[in-house]
Parts: C-alpha cells; structure tokens; sequence
C-alpha cells in the first residue's frame, strides 16, 4: 500500500523586524513508530509550549508516522482533527529519515524543526534555536546534549557513553566539529537547506549524521 499525507499548509505571514521582511511560518516535526502511548501527551506538551514561548511565530506541529502498527495513525488522525494547528503525513515504508524528508519537501513553512517523541531533549533550548535562524543567520541549529548546563530527561549512563563514543568516531572519521550529530533536535533554514536535504541517501538512523557532515562540509552556518 503506498504512503499517502494529511497535511495543512502553514498559514504564512510576514513582519517587519529592524526594517526587514521576516518569514516567521514554522513547522515543527514529530517522527513516530508505534507510539500510541506517547503520541498524544507529547503533542499537548508541545502545543502549551508553543504557545507559551513561541508566540511571534506562525507554528504548525506535523506528526510524521513511518510505518506504525499499533493505534498512532488513528491518534494522528483524531489530533489532527481536534487542533488546527496539528496534520500529519503517513508512510507505509520505516525510517526516520524518509519520514523526515517527507514531511519537509511537503512543507511550505519557511523553518523546519524536528524532535523525538519523547521529548528527551528540553523543549527551553527550541527558542534559541529558532532564534538563532531567524535572528543570527544560521542555516541549521542544534541542541546539543554535550554542551555545559544540557538538561536531558530519561538517558541512562550506558546510552551517554554509547552517545558520546559515536560522536568522537563521526568527528575523527570526516573531520567535523560538530558536538552532538543525532540528538533528536535540529532546526533548519528549509529555504537554505533544501538542497542539502536532496543529498541524503540513507532514510534511517543515519539521517541525521549524513545530512551535517554534508552541511557542514558545504560550508553552511551550523549553531
């Protein structure tokens, strides 16, 4: 059966910032595989979030489903349909990676953003990193779980070192300086970075690791 989407076109519009036209659409993506019990009470966190802390944004939360078996598409639906300002976009096909992708390319929003369900990361640093595109000029921003004073929920020693050990043979293997290649929090120029997007062969758990060597590479501005 191929994959079809639900999705809502963000609501774009535009303000005056220091005398220049800022795009302030953005489109926040949730990957999920099986995630029936997580689904719904990340989405409510997310949406106070938002609408707390991300008010002179015009947000969108898009929850990409890669392949679930259990009940997340039928919760995808039902949150979809109970809050504007939540779609989603369904593949049969696994991988993080393609989701992404896919919920990217049909995006019109102007940033993009990702972040694991389980919110492992703390939902404080997405501000900056928003601001840090629309503000400083950056291509691509992320949160990094290594830097001084990260605050990261549920992580179990043995995941750190396993963490940490990657990064080091990432780093020393392509000769970048990136801190953390995979946490699941990144926020993207979509408009700067799309062509970096069309590069990525893999659509697993790789994804995210090939897409920052190759930016990084290409001389993108990387926070």
């Amino acid at each position: 059966m191929p994959g079809y989407a639900i999705f809502r076109s963000a609501r774009h519009y535009t303000r005056r910032d220091d005398s220049v036209t800022v795009d302030t659409s953005l489109a926040i993506v949730l990957p999920v595989l099986n995630e029936e019990h997580e689904l719904a009470p990340t989405v409510q966190t997310l949406l106070g979030f938002l609408a707390a802390n991300l008010q002179e944004y015009d947000w969108h939360i898009v929850i990409a489903d890669n392949g679930s078996t259990d009940a997340t598409q039928v919760i995808c639906q039902k949150l979809s349909q109970d809050n504007q300002r939540v779609s989603f976009v369904r593949l049969e096909e696994r991988g993080r990676g393609r989701a992404l992708k896919k919920a990217w390319i049909e995006s019109d929003a102007a940033i993009v953003a990702y972040m694991d369900v389980d919110l492992s990361a703390s939902l404080d640093a997405l501000p900056l990193l928003v601001r840090a595109i629309v503000h400083e000029g950056y291509d691509i921003a992320i949160g990094s779980r290594h830097t001084l004073g990260a605050h990261v929920v549920g992580r179990s020693p043995t995941r750190e070192f396993i963490s940490r050990a990657y990064n080091l043979l990432v780093q020393t293997m392509f000769r970048i300086k990136l801190l953390d290649l995979q946490c699941g929090f990144k926020v993207l120029n979509l408009r700067t970075t799309r062509s970096v997007i069309d590069l990525v062969r893999d659509d697993i758990w790789f994804f995210d690791s090939e897409m920052l060597i190759i930016a990084e590479k290409s001389g993108y501005r990387i926070k």
